[in-house]
């Protein structure tokens, strides 16, 4: 038996593949640190792009980073699984048997993994807000799953209209970026496919965004808010703000004013919220979304063995707002101050978050980004190309962390490459 420190890092997503990648390149591969990656699923994606998935744009067979490779890579174990349980006095994670999908045949019992230090980085998922009707009626997108989910039944959909010739209706709950951005690539996805001479007509697809609040892109200026609203206008993509939604069934949404918004497909992309597992935590102080509450270090409040970033955190002494930028930030903290900390139980300082702003890019018609001054850039003569230029750098950023800068640039030489063999949108 290993007599090294172990740290396990619970959820695979940006947070946590990127500081189990930097400690297993500094301390796993030479042996200094027993690292254990624990996620549900088998692979990564850049949550960002998840709109693209569900769209059909993106291909994620390309865009997937596969954790049992990875770690090979970088000096650290992957362990499927979910976790059921924690016991802190034991220092023990249990992880749910593994079921054959929608039977009762257990594939892989009841497992345990243990740990001198533990990370959480489970991210989050859509908050339904207790709405009567949402999980059993709508699509939600907050893994790499359920987009590839949607993307199956809209393609399925789309074949549909376009050989009864009749229209398809969307609508979409969320005006944050989520939900606006997947408005634009759904009409980005139909408008690629019309390139294809599918039938000499274009099936009509009607998207209407809703919105509770006053303004759609709450989080960006309100220029932005405007000019996002007007382009998503031009595209005839319906935004209702100052829109609740009280209940939901089988035809459409239920808005509080009494008024209905049916459609075939009903999307949840509002509000955030921690994973319901946070709260089986074996009493860790948790939020009131579901977060686990952690000092301006990131130590949870009950435990300093417990660490937690991303979207399952929350720093009561200065929230921070669930993005890929504070969550990265976060695991690059960690990944600089835990060796010291594991080695000479130093004590891991408090984070400080560096605001770099925000981006958010409507498939090709448009794009704009806002600094953590105010100032904002992109839209206009050139339809957001330096916004959505952005975009696309953060998504490289990404891949050259994980994959080291010659796999990174393989990695987009071959994405380069791919455009000419591959159509422009998912069809299969």
């Amino acid at each position: 038996m290993s007599d090294r420190f172990r740290l396990v890092i619970v959820g695979g997503g940006i947070a946590g593949l990127a500081l189990a990648t930097r400690l297993g390149n500094s301390m796993g591969r030479s042996g200094k640190l027993d690292i254990t990656l624990v996620d549900k699923g088998f692979s990564h994606v850049w949550k960002p792009m998840l709109h693209c998935f569900a769209a059909g744009t993106a291909r994620n067979e390309n865009d997937r980073i596969t954790f049992v490779s990875h770690a090979a890579g970088h000096g650290f174990r992957f362990c499927y699984g979910e976790i059921s349980h924690l016991d802190r006095a034991a220092r023990r994670l249990t992880l749910a048997p593994l079921r054959e999908q929608d039977e009762d045949e257990v594939i892989l019992e009841e497992r345990h993994v243990d740990y001198d230090a533990l990370i959480f980085a489970i991210g989050s998922r859509a908050n339904d807000f207790g709405t009567p009707g949402v999980k059993d009626h709508c699509i939600f997108l907050d893994n790499v799953v359920e987009a590839n989910n949607f993307n199956e039944r809209f393609r399925h959909a789309v074949l549909q209209a376009y050989g009864r010739g009749t229209p398809l209706d969307i609508a979409i709950v969320g005006g944050g970026a989520t939900g606006v951005q997947l408005a634009a690539e759904l009409h980005k996805a139909l408008d690629i496919g019309s390139l294809y001479n599918f039938t000499p007509t274009t099936p009509e697809m009607r998207i209407t965004l809703l919105e509770a609040g006053p303004r759609i892109l709450p989080s960006f200026p309100e220029k932005v808010s405007e000019e996002a609203r007007q382009q998503l206008e031009a595209l005839k993509i319906s935004v209702r703000t100052g829109a609740m939604v009280s209940g939901v069934d089988e035809k459409g949404f239920i808005l509080k004013d009494g008024s209905r918004v049916d459609a075939q497909f009903r999307v949840w992309a509002a509000g955030v919220k921690a994973p319901d597992v946070t709260r089986e935590m074996d009493g860790l102080e948790c939020s009131r979304g579901g977060q686990l509450v952690v000092k301006p270090n990131l130590q949870t409040t009950l435990d300093d063995r417990i660490f937690a970033v991303g979207d399952c955190s929350f720093i009561a002494e200065s929230p921070l707002p669930p993005t890929a930028q504070v969550a990265r930030q976060e695991a690059h903290h960690l990944a600089k101050y835990l060796p010291q900390w594991i080695v000479n139980q130093t004590p891991v300082p408090p984070f400080k978050f560096n605001n770099k702003g925000a981006i958010v890019a409507l498939g090709n018609y448009n794009g704009w980004g806002a600094f953590a001054d105010g100032k904002t850039f992109g839209g206009g003569a050139l339809h957001g190309l330096s916004a959505r230029l952005g975009h696309t750098a953060l998504y490289r950023q990404h891949q050259f962390e994980l994959y080291g800068v010659p796999r990174g640039a393989i990695a987009c030489l071959t994405d380069w490459l791919d455009r000419f063999v591959r159509p422009s949108v998912r069809m299969d």
